[in-house]
This record gives structure tokens, sequence and C-alpha cells, in this order.
């Protein structure tokens, strides 16, 4: 029901071979790859680079995290990342919705409108853009990220998940519940505010998470809780526990 894989903005001042031989160590089977440092969309012989090392380590590249962002891009200037991703192998992109919370944003009308024109080209291009569910964006609550998918309407556009470590458990599992139609990968971490902590604190609650996600779905671990690469494969063994309790039914 699960892939694993690794985000590889999680290790900026490493490089893809070094990302993707930790990955192989710790058993995961795909990266997203971040469009500002690792894989910038407008150097095709890089990407070829990485493509040509993803086989090489038997890893496969499940979406492309770029920084593109519907409230200060044009629509088109999408098509460079989409074709990078197709370098790379997926037909899955992140994108960003802004610096602004839904609440506090005062240009919705605007926003939904690109969200339209986004979803068109991602339909056109045989292409899924996904928000990130993040906080500090129109996506920062269930709210606004139900009012981003009804104003897309399409199948082409829709949302990574990720815990709010600004809200409480009981909130993350409504976002989930609320929005799950749309849901896509999930980007792994234990975090309460500020702090970082082992995946192996949060144990019951990812079990949560993850019964009410339901699969198949890509689960990424975005960041480490000490920010080392060698704590990858720690994270990795956590949760292939924790998915193995959910599977065989332990509480």
């Amino acid at each position: 029901m699960f892939d694993l894989g690794v985000v590889s903005i999680s290790f900026r001042d490493k490089s893809p071979a070094e990302i993707l031989a930790a990955a192989k160590a710790a058993g995961l089977s795909c990266v997203e790859w971040g469009s500002d440092v690792h894989a910038p969309c407008r150097q095709p012989e890089k990407l070829r680079e990485i493509a040509a090392l993803q086989e090489q380590y038997g890893i496969s590249c499940c979406s492309y995290g770029t920084y593109f962002r519907v409230t200060r891009n044009q629509p088109e200037e999408i098509l460079p990342y989409i074709e990078a991703a197709r370098i790379l192998g997926t037909d899955v992109l992140r994108i960003w919705c802004g610096l602004t919370g839904f609440h506090e944003e005062t240009e919705k009308a605007e926003i939904y409108a690109r969200a339209r024109k986004l979803a068109q080209i991602a339909a056109q291009e045989s292409v899924t853009l996904c928000l990130e569910c993040h906080p500090g964006t129109m996506t920062d609550c269930k709210e606004g990220a139900l009012a981003m998918m009804e104003a897309a309407g399409s199948d082409h556009f829709k949302l990574y998940w990720q815990p709010n470590q600004y809200k409480t458990e009981e909130e993350n599992c409504q976002y989930i519940q609320s929005l799950k139609p749309w849901l896509t990968h999930v980007h792994v971490f234990q975090w309460a505010g500020p702090e970082k902590y082992p995946l192996a604190d949060g144990k019951e609650i990812w079990k949560q998470y993850l019964s009410l996600l339901g699969g198949p779905r890509k689960l990424l671990f975005e960041f480490m809780p000490d920010g080392k690469i060698e704590t990858l494969s720690r994270e990795a063994d956590a949760l292939r526990e924790i998915l193995q309790d959910l599977c065989s039914g332990v509480k």
C-alpha cells in the first residue's frame, strides 16, 4: 500500500549520488528531487545525470519538488518545470501557494483563477500539480485547501499532505478526512512547533494518520530530526515498524 522515499531537500548539502546511496541503504524506493539545489529545471544535462544515477541505484523519481508559486509565477512558467520532471521520470510536480495563510490572503479570487489555469495546463500536459499542505500558505487549513481544490476543479490539481506542527493531532486528522479525495504523496516527520523529534516518538499518531490516509501512497521523509543523512535508515526502520503494526492490527 505504501512506497517509502525521501525528499532531497532534506539534505541540501549532499550530492544526488550521496542521497541515492543513503536511500538505497535505508531500503527506500523513490525520491522527490528539489528544483532549488539538486535538480534545477533549466539544466537538462544535470537532470539527465540524475536520471542515470537513479537507474544505477534502482531508485525512481516519484515527484519533482518545485518552488513555483501560484501567487508569484504566471501559469505558463510551469512549463519548464514540467519538462524537467519528464527528464527525471515523473509526472507529479509539487508547487507552492504563496507565503500567506488562507485567512490572511486578500487576493483569493486571483489565486483561484491562476489555479484553474494551472489545472488546464496540467491536463494538457498529462501531469499532476500538487500543492503542499504547508503552514503559512493558502492550504494551511482544511477550509483553504478545500477552496483551492474546488476552484481548480481538476483531477490534475491535487494536494500533498503533512502534519501541521502548529495544529493539534485532532485537527491534522480532520484535514485528512476532509481532503482525502485530493491527497497524493505524504511528507513524513514528527515535529511539534519548531522542535523536531525521531519518528518513533510519534508512533501512535502516525498509525492513526496512515490508517486514515490509506493507500497506495508515497511516504516521503522530509528532513531528519538531527539533520544528518546517517539518520535516514533509523527513521525508515521506524516507519516500517509503524506500518507493520498497522497492518497486523497491533494497538
